[in-house]
């Protein structure tokens, strides 16, 4: 069931939200988390050595934090981002630094639930969604996509995105959008689908998750200028044909997603992490040590 941001006492406090952005370069991760915050959270890449810029770099995982107000409700949100994710030729170490980051953050939950005397300034690093960025192929998932999402999902809320959406015409996103969730299907690949049950849920929670469902992947497009339509200020790509509207969604899936991930799906993403993947993870490592010290 999805839960909006409501109740006095979590609204007064704030809420804390860790999204992880994942995808290969040039699929337009920073412009994205720049364009979600409204702000320069990411520093754009610049090569000083153009011989340089087609040299290989390896993953590096690099957390950025920013204090954004969501109609007047405070939420402190951490955006960590993976340059060099898919850039290698084998990208095994990229899967192990993703999986390893994930799971280092549960073990630090771990250790400090089973303190005698918790520390009142820890805090819960637990990443609680994960944006996939899709390459607009227009054909279907790659292996690398397959593999990445088949080994993140027992640990976090995979939410697939199409990274530069703009580049394909209207039709030809329709049916990409199809193959891709034809292909996670195929390869039983667990992601976030906003889960409801219509037995269970109010009629609104029902027809809200119905419609997020069936924008899977999400259609991205992101910019930070802002050009003058018809007298208003708006984020936009000017092309020769016309305009494209981030926050317009009959232009992209930009405003949806980002209400869902703020406002609507906030506490029930952080809710499956710490009810659902958190358990799962913690019961396989007690597990794990009991059956080390039995042997």
């Amino acid at each position: 069931m999805a839960h909006r941001i409501r109740g006095r006492k979590n609204a007064k406090k704030g809420f804390q939200f860790t999204l992880m952005v994942v995808g290969a370069s040039g699929l337009g991760r920073t412009t994205f988390i720049n364009t979600l915050c409204d702000a320069d959270v990411v520093p754009k890449r610049e090569c000083d050595e153009p011989e340089m810029a087609h040299v290989e770099e390896s993953i590096k995982i690099k957390p950025y934090t920013v204090e954004l107000d969501e109609d007047g409700i405070k939420i402190s949100l951490t955006i960590v981002d993976t340059p060099g994710f898919g850039d290698m030729i084998d990208n095994e170490y990229c899967f192990q630094e993703i999986l390893g980051y994930l799971e280092r953050q549960y073990d630090d939950i771990l250790s400090e639930e089973s303190r005698i005397k918790r520390d009142r300034r820890f805090r819960d690093n637990r990443v609680h969604a994960l944006l996939y960025f899709i390459a607009p192929t227009g054909h279907s998932l790659r292996e690398i996509d397959i593999e990445l999402m088949k080994r993140l999902s027992p640990r976090i809320n995979i939410i697939p995105v199409i990274g530069k959406a703009d580049t394909m015409t209207p039709s030809e996103l329709v049916d990409f959008k199809k193959r891709v969730m034809e292909d996670i299907e195929h390869h039983n690949i667990p992601i976030y689908n906003f889960p409801y049950d219509p037995e269970e849920d109010d009629e609104e929670t029902v027809e809200e998750n119905s419609e997020l469902r069936s924008l899977l992947p999400f259609a991205l497009i992101g910019c930070e200028e802002e050009i003058e339509v018809n007298g208003r200020r708006i984020r936009a790509r000017q092309y020769p044909w016309g305009v494209v509207e981030v926050d317009n969604s009959e232009h992209c899936d930009f405003a949806k997603l980002r209400f869902a991930l703020l406002s609507s799906h906030l506490q029930d993403l952080k809710e499956i992490t710490h009810d659902y993947l958190y358990e799962n993870y913690r019961t396989e490592k007690l597990s794990l040590s009991s059956g080390e010290e039995s042997e």
